[in-house]
């Protein structure tokens, strides 16, 4: 029986393991490949716009020239975004502020020439200053959005003076967010499609691999019922071996559980004989012939039991629903008078794992015995319940006392509100359901009044 660990336990199923694996996969790698390229194309965006900001610092510096001291710079740049109001693209050259004092702070850089396209925009005051004949790239807020910004230091040398300034050329970042969303964009829209196309091809592709285990596991229920005796071969190469082993050990069971029920039918066909001359003696008194009926009663009792199937019952399946309706239209001819009314409650599809004779065995004990005992009517209701397998047989009559619950079915024991006995019947019902690993229980039906046997089998 599968316990109800086994039941619960995550991603207990070979299919479920695999695609979930395959989904993160896709899940997983399919982002961070987006990741990357996103962020490797933003950084060659970040790295054009820092050489095209170079590319005009370069055309900023050929035109300057300081004379005296004083930085000259013509009217007009050669790029004409410099020269039209707030074009986006700026360009301002500061000279550094010296301290008055060695041990006073730092004065902040002064602007010394500021391009046209400047006009009307109020300029920060902390502009970076790079050593000489060095450069920075970064971002800065500028007329009340994001820029950014490349800060080149350089020295302008004469025989007698030195002037260091800093150019910086400012440049919105419209351009280049635009480039980075739209390749964004169109990026994550194809790896989304891309995970959907893959995971249906996952999905296809597993269903494909593990066909052969559903085929596997679709037969392995047929010869659990009764529908086929073997597994075919028809089967991948891991699959073949355990098919081939499997369908020896079935070949092997029914092998040996026919001789084992042929030799104990002849155990009983060469008990008989003796048996049935000792019965034809004429001098043998009533005690005797007593204890000889009891053996005749205890053979068949025993052979029965060791008969049943049990024991091979993983791979045998009896549908109730059949048996059930037999018993109920042969105990109605049997008990006429009076009438009883034999309600049968066999859920679909509920399947008995085990022999169709120990199967009517049980039933026909069980119905036999509440028809004696019923005053109308009898109930049978058969359903499935999580791994187990119920039989209940109620009846409207008196009922069995809980002292005598466990004493009727003792072999010979009988009930005194069952008039009729349930003799040794109850005995091999009992036999039966311990074979099958089931339980038996007796108590009161609440629907009825009268006894409920319950026989419960695991699945």
């Amino acid at each position: 029986m599968t316990s109800p660990s086994a039941k619960t336990k995550p991603l207990n199923s070979l299919r479920s393991r695999l695609f979930v694996s395959a989904v993160l996969i896709i899940v997983l790698i399919l982002p961070m490949i987006g990741i990357t390229l996103s962020d490797a194309v933003e950084r060659q965006v970040m790295s054009a716009v820092k050489n095209e900001l170079n590319a005009y610092f370069y055309s900023v510096l050929a035109v300057a020239e300081v004379e005296e001291q004083t930085l000259v710079m013509p009217e007009a740049l050669l790029e004409n975004q410099f020269n039209l109001v707030q074009s986006g693209l700026y360009t301002v050259i500061t000279r550094p502020n010296p301290s008055s004092n060695k041990l006073s702070k730092p004065k902040l850089p002064h602007i010394a020439w500021q391009s046209a396209s400047v006009i009307g925009i109020e300029l920060p005051q902390n502009w970076p200053t790079p050593s000489v004949g060095k450069s920075a790239f970064q971002e800065i807020w500028f007329n009340g959005a994001m820029h950014h910004l490349y800060s080149f230091s350089v020295n302008f040398t004469s025989a007698t003076t030195q002037v260091p300034l800093t150019i910086h050329i400012v440049q919105d970042q419209i351009t280049s967010t635009e480039q980075i969303d739209a390749f964004s964009n169109k990026l994550w829209l194809w790896l989304s499609f891309l995970m959907v196309f893959l995971s249906i091809i996952q999905f296809s592709w597993l269903a494909w691999t593990l066909k052969p285990l559903k085929k596997f596991k679709q037969e392995l229920a047929w010869v659990e019922t009764g529908e086929a005796e073997q597994l075919s071969q028809d089967y991948p190469t891991e699959l073949q071996d355990v098919a081939r082993q499997l369908n020896t050990l079935l070949t092997t069971e029914q092998n040996q559980r026919k001789r084992y029920r042929n030799a104990l039918s002849d155990l009983a066909h060469s008990l008989k004989t003796p048996l049935a001359v000792i019965q034809s003696q004429a001098d043998l008194n009533q005690s005797s012939m007593e204890q000889v009926d009891n053996i005749n009663h205890i053979i068949g009792h025993q052979l029965k039991r060791a008969q049943t199937a049990a024991g091979s019952a993983w791979h045998l399946g009896i549908g109730v629903e059949n048996i059930a309706q037999k018993l109920a239209r042969t105990l109605a001819k049997i008990y006429r008078e009076p009438a009883i009314h034999i309600a049968l409650d066999v859920e679909n599809g509920a399947v008995f794992k085990g022999d169709e004779a120990d199967l009517t065995e049980i039933l026909g004990n069980l119905l036999d015995n509440a028809c004696k005992a019923a005053k109308a009517t009898v109930n049978l209701k058969v359903y499935q319940e999580q791994s187990l397998l119920v039989f209940e047989i109620g009846d409207d009559g008196q009922g069995v006392s809980p002292e005598q619950q466990d004493k009727i079915i003792q072999r010979g024991i009988r009930a005194d509100s069952y008039q009729n006995g349930h003799g040794i019947g109850l005995a091999i019902v009992s036999d039966l359901v311990d074979s099958y690993q089931g339980q038996l229980t007796i108590s009161r039906s609440t629907d009825l009044g009268g006894a409920l046997f319950r026989c419960q089998f695991p699945r």
